[in-house]
Parts: structure tokens; C-alpha cells; sequence
């Protein structure tokens, strides 16, 4: 069943194993088909496979998709699955009309899994949500997503949070299928819940880096208070870039004798971070407060240090897709268009990594001087 509705999304549960098969092809087979038997010209893989090779061809709508798959070639098309039809056998491309159709109702929760990275075995997995803002229209609000993120800037999966709800409730349903074991699960304030550190030890067996802030004021009072100056466990790193130079400081400290009433609490982080304008001069402060159930021998400051910078990973990939890829202005809003279309640009993404592209938008200006060849290849399409 899918974790967004109560209708079956998939031929198969999606296991560990079907998200680790390499082919994006062979791992869509196991999506079912939410449109009538009737009248289909096109499998439903081949309509995912064209509209992830546009993405990746740099299309940022439905209309570009569809004008990507208009003029993609017949040898094209054949590696991407399109059926040969007619007295001369001539392949036909999805229609722009079809491509919306399916991405509007495919399931997103199952095509985010199936196009997602493993997290099993990772350093860490970052939590954060954004909002797709040209999503909003006259009678609902924007369409808020959930993601889980590995180091890297690799998409675990995503979820569409749902409306008058907030991120809280969807975070156990978002990593509930994946393996975690050992794995550092970070998140911003405001997943610091007593029921979230329990689940995440508890059930998954995994460990947990969560920032406290003043939505738990009563924590965030008792970490304040903690004999931070007598430390002496702790790591300066500095570094200059982006037009600043930043000076970070971690101290970390034993707090499982000191009486904080959190789940599974062993240690608790103070970081400082001192920016200075390289072109201003000006100097800002901010001080930031962490808890986690990690010991000191398996977290030194220098590993909090660098976990509580992974989750910037994930406000990293949000600005990508933002900027390369416009997402705030696209105006996609109709049925679960929104989140497949923000899953076809996760997935863009992470196969740009792994072809080791640093700098997404070169990655989608080389695909784009190769449109119906290079974005195929990345996608091991024979």
C-alpha cells in the first residue's frame, strides 16, 4: 500500500533489493499502472523513462517534456521503449497530454522510492522539507515535500506532506522503509520530539543528531545551562568561501549524569559559528545547540561537527532545484504533479553525482548539447 493513500501502488513491495536493481528501467516494472487498460499506446515505464531523460535534457514543464519527446528521433525511442506501430513500423513519442496524465496520477510515494538512493550503510541521512511555491492555487495551499537526503546531495525518497498538517507527521512514515542500522539520522528543531529519538533507536535500530531550539524551551533552557566553559572537549575549524570567511567551534559533553530528560540522550553539542564578510566586514554569531545518543567515543566533536554540517546538504540540493531547475516558478500544480515532477529533478540530480558532475547546472548544459543520446547513456538505456 501506498505510505500517501490507501490505494496499491505497486505490483510488488518495494524492497531493499528491487531499490538497489541499477537500471531506473527494470526498477519502474514494479510500479502499477493507474490508468484504464484501454486505449494505452505507451507502457508506463516508457513514459517515466522519457519524461526523466527531458528533465535531464534540461525540460523544466510538462510543455518541455512533451517538445523534448516531439522531436526525439526514432533510434531514441526505441532505447527508451516506445513500441513500433503502423504499417511502417514507426515508433510514436508520448504525447504531452499523456506524459501530464501520468504524472499527475503515477503514485509518488512509490516512484520516489524506486528512483531514491539506499541509505543502508551511509554516515548519515539528513531530513529537511521545502515548499514547492507555484504549486499553490485559489483553494490549497502550496505543495509542502518531505525528503530524506544522503552525504552527497542523493535523494532517499520524498514525500508530499499533506495539507494542515506539518512535517512532524510524515517523518516516521518517510524512513519507515528503509534500513537504517548504524545509520546518523539528522534533522533540524523541529523534529526534536521524544517520540521520534525513540522510534529512531528504538525500532530502527539507528542513531540520531537533532538541533534544539525554542520549540523545546524547556530542553534548550537545560542545555544553556550546561557547564559549557569547563569543557575541554572540542574543534575549531575554519574555512574561507562564497565571498566569507567562518570560523566554527564544536564542544560536546556527557550529559547521560546530568539529569536531561530526553530519550536515549548520551551527549550534547554547543556550536558556535563566527562569519565575516569578506567584501562588508561584517561579523555575525550564531550559537547552536545539539543532543544525540551517540558516546564520545563513537562521536568526537569533530564527527558532530561534520553531521551537523551534512544537513546543510539538504538545503544545498532544495537551493539547486530552485535555481537550476526553477522550481519555485514552475506553476505545476495539478493532482501529484508536483511531487513527481520535484522527484524527476531528485533523480536528475543524483544521476548528474554519480556521472561526477560538481556543478548541476554544467551537468544539465552538457546532456543538453547531446539531448537524445547523453541523457539516455546516463540512464543506462541500451
Amino acid at each position: 500500500m501506498c505510505r500517501q493513500s490507501a490505494t496499491v501502488c505497486l505490483t510488488k513491495t518495494p524492497s531493499r533489493q528491487h531499490r538497489a536493481i541499477p537500471a531506473p528501467a527494470e526498477r519502474l516494472c514494479h510500479l502499477a499502472d493507474p490508468r484504464d487498460r484501454r486505449g494505452r499506446r505507451h507502457t508506463l515505464v516508457s513514459v517515466l523513462l522519457t519524461a526523466a531523460s527531458a528533465v535531464l535534457a534540461g525540460a523544466r514543464s510538462y510543455l518541455a517534456v512533451g517538445q523534448w519527446a516531439r522531436h526525439a528521433p526514432q533510434d531514441a525511442l526505441e532505447r527508451l521503449g516506445i513500441r513500433p506501430g503502423g504499417p511502417f513500423a514507426v515508433r510514436r513519442a508520448p504525447s504531452a497530454s499523456t506524459l501530464r496524465r501520468v504524472l499527475t496520477l503515477v503514485c509518488p510515494g512509490a516512484l520516489a522510492d524506486l528512483l531514491g538512493s539506499d541509505p543502508a550503510g551511509a554516515a548519515s541521512v539528513a531530513v529537511d522539507g521545502k515548499t514547492a511555491r507555484g504549486s499553490r492555487t485559489d483553494t490549497a495551499p502550496a505543495a509542502h515535500l518531505l525528503s530524506a537526503v544522503v552525504p552527497g546531495g542523493r535523494t532517499v525518497s520524498q514525500l508530499r506532506v499533506p495539507d494542515k498538517t506539518t512535517e512532524v507527521t510524515g517523518f516516521t512514515r518517510l524512513l519507515a522503509p528503509f534500513d537504517l542500522t548504524g545509520v546518523v539520522v539528522t534533522a533540524d528543531a523541529l523534529h526534536t520530539h521524544r517520540e521520534h529519538a525513540k522510534w529512531l533507536v528504538e525500532a530502527k535500530k539507528a542513531h540520531y543528531l537533532l538541533i534544539v531550539k525554542g520549540n523545546q524551551p524547556g530542553l534548550a533552557a537545560a542545555l544553556r545551562a550546561l557547564p559549557w566553559k569547563e569543557v575541554t572537549s572540542r574543534r575549531y575549524d575554519r574555512e574561507a568561501g562564497h565571498g566569507r570567511r567562518e570560523t566554527r567551534s564544536v564542544r560536546t559533553l556527557t550529559v547521560t549524569d546530568l539529569g536531561l530528560d530526553f530519550p536515549h540522550a548520551v551527549q550534547a553539542a554547543k556550536i558556535l559559528r563566527h562569519r565575516t564578510d569578506i567584501k562588508t566586514g561584517t561579523v555575525t554569531r550564531q550559537t547552536v545547540y545539539a543532543i544525540t545518543d551517540m558516546t564520545a567515543r563513537e562521536a568526537s566533536p569533530q564527527a558532530i561537527g561534520r553531521l551537523a554540517r551534512s544537513q546543510w546538504e539538504i538545503e544545498a540540493l532544495h537551493h539547486v532545484r530552485d535555481v537550476t531547475f526553477t522550481e519555485d516558478a514552475s506553476k505545476i500544480r495539478a493532482g501529484r504533479g508536483p511531487e513527481n515532477m520535484a522527484t524527476l529533478r531528485n533523480f536528475a540530480i543524483t544521476t548528474l553525482r554519480d556521472a561526477g558532475h560538481r556543478s548541476i547546472a554544467a551537468g544539465l548544459r552538457e546532456t543538453s548539447y547531446a539531448p537524445f543520446t547523453r541523457p539516455l547513456d546516463l540512464l543506462d538505456l541500451a
